[in-house]
Formats: structure tokens, C-alpha cells, sequence
């Protein structure tokens, strides 16, 4: 028992003393439903430099375009039935919190032509989502990304901090709670 009471004290010291680790810490317990797939790290890793398309004008970006905020990056592509039925609600995420705190960073892996991705968008009744494109699948490569949807937390640093694999309902309560608590924690740090 001894030895529990000390684990546990030093997990509190420890997570104090690093606020990434603290606000990590704390989106734990916030997992309810499908977010018990999003898997915290025990440390912030970082992610790939490398570029990927923008929308419309297919000009490079990065992740690190991004740094100052939140980022949920969700990995997707028009052939993915579950894709299609997340992607509403990674829509409605982005309406509650999207702004100078947390952005949804879409980006189409693979072979996704710009009208099939416009198609999907408006069939699926997104718009309020970028439709960004890695169609060489180098981010995804690089983001250990091998299969679809997969989601990426990114804190303000631009570095990751949790990963869904498989797709999830991302405006239930658990995920806006999580969403909430990651963006008022990166806030006060």
C-alpha cells in the first residue's frame, strides 16, 4: 500500500512538473465510448516535417504551419466508409472550437482527386474543414499512419500527444470534453 500511496504521489509530481504531461494527464479520465481508442502518450513526440498539399491551390505546407494551436489531425480518404461517417462530426468539432485555440486538420492520404474529395464534402455536409491532400502518402508515411481514419492530437508546440486509430464520434461528450480540457490546460500553461 506503502508503495501505491508513492507511485501515485510521484505521478502527481511528476505531471506537475511537466504541463504537457499534466494536461495529458488529465484528458485520461475524460475518455468515454469510442475515445477509449485515443491513446495518450506518457510524453510528447514529435511529427514529421513533411510537406503536404493545400487545398484549392496544392501549394506545401506542414504540420508546423499549425503551431500555436490545438490540432486534431484526422488522416482520411473518400474510399473509407468510416471516414464518411466521422467526418460530420469532426465538421461539428471544428464549428464548436475552431479559432485561434484548435483547428480539424483534414488531409486525404492516397489517391483522392479534388472532386471526389469536393463530392464527398458535400455529400457527407462538410463545410467548415480544409481538404488538404498528401497523395503521395509521405505525411502518412512519416506519421506512421497505415490505415484509415486515423487521428493525431498535436499541442501547441506542434508535437504529438494522443493518436485514435479507427474512426470515433468525435462530437460526442467525452471527445468535446476532451477537446475543452486540452485547449484550457495548453491555455493556462
Amino acid at each position: 500500500m506503502k508503495n501505491l500511496v508513492l507511485g501515485f504521489v510521484y505521478t502527481l509530481l511528476v505531471a506537475g512538473a511537466n504541463p504537457a504531461l499534466a494536461g495529458t494527464a488529465d484528458i485520461a479520465g475524460l475518455r468515454d465510448g469510442d475515445m477509449k481508442k485515443l491513446v495518450i502518450h506518457d510524453a510528447p513526440q514529435a511529427a514529421s516535417d513533411v510537406t503536404f498539399e493545400r487545398e484549392d491551390d496544392g501549394e506545401a505546407m506542414s504540420l508546423a504551419d499549425y503551431e500555436g494551436k490545438i490540432v486534431l489531425v484526422n488522416f482520411w480518404a473518400t474510399w473509407c466508409a468510416p471516414c464518411r461517417k466521422e467526418m460530420p462530426q469532426l465538421n461539428a468539432l471544428q464549428k464548436e472550437f475552431g479559432g485561434d485555440d484548435f483547428q480539424v486538420l483534414t488531409i486525404a492520404t492516397g489517391r483522392n482527386s479534388e472532386e471526389g474529395i469536393k463530392r464527398f464534402f458535400e455529400e457527407a455536409g462538410v463545410d467548415n474543414l480544409p481538404r488538404h491532400q498528401d497523395p503521395k502518402q509521405k505525411l502518412a508515411s512519416q506519421m506512421g499512419v497505415f490505415g484509415l481514419p486515423i487521428s493525431v492530437i498535436l499541442d501547441r508546440e506542434g508535437r504529438e500527444i494522443a493518436r485514435l486509430q479507427g474512426d470515433a464520434e468525435w462530437d460526442s461528450e467525452s471527445a468535446r470534453a476532451i477537446i475543452a480540457a486540452l485547449i484550457k490546460e495548453d491555455a493556462e500553461s
